[in-house]
Formats: structure tokens, C-alpha cells, sequence
């Protein structure tokens, strides 16, 4: 009976003890996959998140923007501004075939200088009209007359300099003679210096001729060309620039192939040597030099003015004779711009140029500790792509009528013309600054 209460007792015990035993296995069961759903479940998370990340540094930028994941900070805006200004470089590019007419021609413009009057003057070829500068890395837009006459509205625009400066005058002027025809106001008795006004946009432009920057005298020698005629002054700015520089808020500035003349040199009203000069026993100077100096005397009285003009510095322009038939001969007949490979990196402009851009960059930078603002219309190199762009014999009227004497004219370029092209980088390079400057950005 003992064995049997024994036994009765127990078995009533295992029967109880075994049921809690099922309970807790079966919680323990779903504590575990319930522990192991959760763990899955933040595992899954921080991959997922993890691979959207990894996946902003190896997406393209349009699947980037697609999915709504590329930065959005600040930084990362200004960064990405930055880099599409470095890629698109306006002055790095190639000249491509362009079906467009010329903005004008000498039809339409009647103030075009008969030097520069391919057109009316008879070049037969019309190529040189149809190519278009075109950047690596962006569009270069046509110039726009009306946006530049609705931001040049109440200033004054000047250009200083020679007659490759004239011609980018003249080229402006007959764009914007598509809105406005300009007011001849005032010229000097040569017609060197000549000042215009747009009576609708309150603008007034003026055109200087300072083809040195410097003080220069020339002396009549009697006619005679052998003799020296121009004497420069190194330290002496020239005043037709000077007297009336606090009226301008643009200035452009267009020297160069003046300095090629034969010329006596001055300091302190002193000579201190002459440039291309050998019947004279003087100390030589080489152009280089002489430049080097005018630029630097000009450029340092600008960037540390008092008035503060947007003041643009446009580069060497290149010239193209090359030898023709006979040994005194000097051509530029060619009908199709360069390629890069054709051009000649050691011709003396690109030392000139050179000179342009080290004196740019010091005054630039006093400049813009005073405030002015000092750019570089950088148009040499694509001009030296231009061998078809100037007049040639065709400077003068049907030049192979009668008996011309025929002057070769490899300096100066035809209007209409790769001329035109300077102008929208002017435009460009205008429209900008002024963007900078009320704090938005545009190249």
C-alpha cells in the first residue's frame, strides 16, 4: 500500500511537472524566434541603410538624383558650382562650321572702317563668316544685344587702346545697332577717339586712343622714316586716359603691336636706351620689356585707384604673315581657321601674351584687396586659331583694280569677323561680374 501511495503520489507529480515543462518550451521557442525575427529585422536595416550609402560614392550622379540620395549641404552645392565652372572654360574650345549668317555685315553696319571692310572692299571667299567658337566643355551663347544694353543702362563703357581696340568697338557697335543705333557725340580731328550715347539706355561708350597707356611723343623728322619719331616715357601714364578715368564703370583695355615701333626710351625725362633703333649708339631694350613696364606703371594705377571701375584687360592679338612667293614677300591668304597642331607656339606674341598675364595677376590681386575689379579677356590663343580672319590685300577697295599698290594687312582683323567672337566673351565675362558682385553666380 506504502509502494502504491508511493507510486500514486508520484505519478501525479510527473504528470504536472511534465505539462509546465511544455509551457516553458514552447515560450522559450517563441522568446527565441522572436528574438531571432528582431535581430533579422535590424540586421536587414543596417544593411539596407549601409548599401544606400556605399552606393552614393558608386552611383552615376543621374542615378544619385534619381533616387534622391546625393548631398544637399551647402558645401557640397558650392563644391559642385565650383567644379562646372572649372570644366566649363571659355577660352579652352575649337572653331566649328557655323551655317548662321553674320549678326551684320557691311550692308547692314554703315560705321565699319574701310581698313576693316572685308565685304565692301571685295574679299571673294566667305568662309571666314561661318565658324563659331565653341568650349570644351559648355556653350558659348551669340551676343545678345539688348541684355547688354539693359546692363550697361546708366553707365559708361570706355575702351582704351589702339586699332585692334577700334575694331572691337566698331563690332559692338554694329550689334547693337540691331536695338539702337548709337549718337555720334564727340571725335577728335583724326577720328582716334570718338565718344557714342544711346540716348534710350542712358549709356555712354567711349573709344580712346592710348595705343601705349604711357606718355609718347613722336617728332616729324621731316619725313624722313629712317630716322626715330616715337619717344615713350616709362614713368609717365598717358593723360587722354587719365584725365577722364573717374567717369567709367567699365573699362576695357586693347594695346600690343605698337610696341613694335622703332622708339627712344625714357625714365625721369631721360634716355635710357631705344628698341629697334641700329643707327643709334643707345643701350637696347627689348619689347618685352618696354611692354612689361608700360603695363606694369598702367596696371598698378588702376588696382590702387580710388575709383573703382570693372576694369577688363584684353590680351595680345596675334598677327599671321607668313612668306609668300618672293623672299620680301609676307602673306595671310589662308581660308580656314588652324587646327591646334598648325599653330606656332613660339611666335613672339605668345612671349608678349606672357608678359599680359604675369602683370594681370600681381595688379589683380592689389586690386582686389581695394576693391576694383580686375579681369582677363583672354582671347589670344583662340584668335591665333584665326588665320583667315584678316583682311589680307583686301584692306583697301577691290585692292587687283588698276594699278594698287597692294598693302598685306596681317594684323587687323575683318568686320564682321572673328572680331564678334571677343565681343560675346565680353558679354559673358560683363554679365557675370555684375552677377558676382550682387552675390548670385552665373561662366
Amino acid at each position: 500500500m506504502a509502494d502504491e501511495v508511493i507510486v500514486g503520489d508520484h505519478q501525479p507529480f510527473l504528470a504536472k511537472d511534465g505539462r509546465r515543462s511544455i509551457s516553458l518550451i514552447i515560450l522559450e521557442f517563441i522568446c527565441v524566434v522572436f528574438m531571432a525575427g528582431a535581430f533579422c529585422y535590424l540586421f536587414d536595416s543596417n544593411f539596407n541603410a549601409w548599401t544606400v550609402e556605399a552606393e552614393q560614392f558608386s552611383l552615376s550622379l543621374e542615378k544619385q538624383n534619381a533616387l534622391n540620395i546625393r548631398p544637399s549641404s551647402k558645401e557640397s552645392t558650392v563644391q559642385e558650382q565650383q567644379l562646372q565652372k572649372e570644366e566649363c572654360d571659355l577660352w579652352v574650345g575649337e572653331w566649328i562650321p557655323s551655317p548662321a549668317e553674320p549678326a551684320y555685315t557691311n550692308e547692314t553696319c554703315n560705321i565699319i572702317p574701310p581698313y576693316l571692310n572685308c565685304l565692301n572692299n571685295g574679299r571673294p571667299d566667305r568662309g571666314y563668316l561661318h565658324w563659331r567658337w565653341k568650349p570644351n566643355a559648355c556653350d558659348l551663347s551669340p551676343f545678345d544685344p539688348l541684355k547688354f544694353l539693359n546692363a550697361m543702362r546708366n553707365k559708361s563703357f570706355a575702351f582704351i587702346g589702339d586699332s585692334i581696340c577700334h575694331g572691337l568697338v566698331f563690332s559692338l557697335i554694329c550689334e547693337l545697332s540691331k536695338v539702337e543705333k548709337a549718337h555720334d557725340i564727340y571725335h577728335d580731328s583724326a577720328y582716334n577717339s570718338r565718344t557714342w550715347y544711346y540716348p534710350s539706355y542712358n549709356l555712354t561708350m567711349y573709344m580712346i586712343w592710348a595705343p601705349y597707356l604711357i606718355h609718347y611723343e613722336t617728332t616729324d623728322n621731316n619725313g624722313d622714316a629712317s630716322e626715330i619719331h616715337l619717344h615713350l616715357h616709362l614713368d609717365i601714364l598717358d593723360s587722354k586716359w587719365t584725365n577722364e578715368y573717374n567717369n567709367y564703370d567699365y573699362v576695357v583695355i586693347s594695346i600690343g603691336p605698337h610696341f613694335y615701333k622703332s622708339s627712344i626710351i625714357y625714365e625721369n625725362n631721360q634716355v635710357i636706351g631705344c628698341h629697334y633703333c641700329p643707327h643709334l649708339e643707345l643701350k637696347k631694350i627689348a619689347i618685352d620689356e618696354i611692354y612689361r613696364k608700360a603695363l606694369q606703371l598702367s596696371l598698378k594705377s588702376i588696382a590702387t585707384s580710388e575709383h573703382k571701375p570693372f576694369v577688363i584687360l584684353k590680351t595680345w592679338s596675334p598677327d599671321h604673315a607668313e612668306s609668300g612667293e618672293l623672299p620680301s614677300e609676307k602673306v595671310c591668304n589662308r581660308t580656314r581657321p588652324f587646327k591646334e597642331e598648325e599653330i606656332n607656339t613660339g611666335d613672339h606674341g605668345f612671349i608678349m601674351r606672357g608678359v599680359e598675364v604675369e602683370e594681370f595677376e600681381k595688379a589683380a590681386a592689389i586690386g582686389a584687396r581695394n576693391g576694383v575689379r580686375m579681369e582677363l579677356l583672354d582671347t589670344y590663343h583662340l584668335s591665333l586659331l584665326r588665320p583667315d580672319g584678316h583682311p589680307g590685300p583686301y584692306r583697301t577697295y577691290h585692292p587687283f583694280e588698276g594699278d594698287k599698290k597692294i598693302k598685306i594687312d596681317c594684323m587687323h582683323w575683318c568686320l564682321p569677323g572673328p572680331v564678334d567672337t571677343w565681343n560675346e566673351l565680353l558679354l559673358q565675362m560683363v554679365i557675370s561680374g555684375d552677377a558676382d558682385e550682387s552675390g548670385s553666380s552665373l561662366l
